[in-house]
């Protein structure tokens, strides 16, 4: 579908030092998602998907 270019890719998975089942995941988004110079659009984006915050 459409939707599927705004999903974030996951592209590098490594484990936590010194934690059982614990992982960093690195995921990218495209770069026309964000306005230019937005740092406020930029954390928001970061914010809500950490911590899994729905608008």
């Amino acid at each position: 579908t459409s939707l599927d270019r705004y999903k974030g890719r996951c592209y590098h998975i490594e484990p936590v030092a010194g934690e059982e089942n614990q992982f960093i995941a690195y995921v990218a988004y495209p770069l026309d998602l964000f306005e230019e110079g937005s740092v406020t659009n930029m954390f928001t984006s970061i914010v809500g998907n950490v911590f899994g915050f729905k608008a």
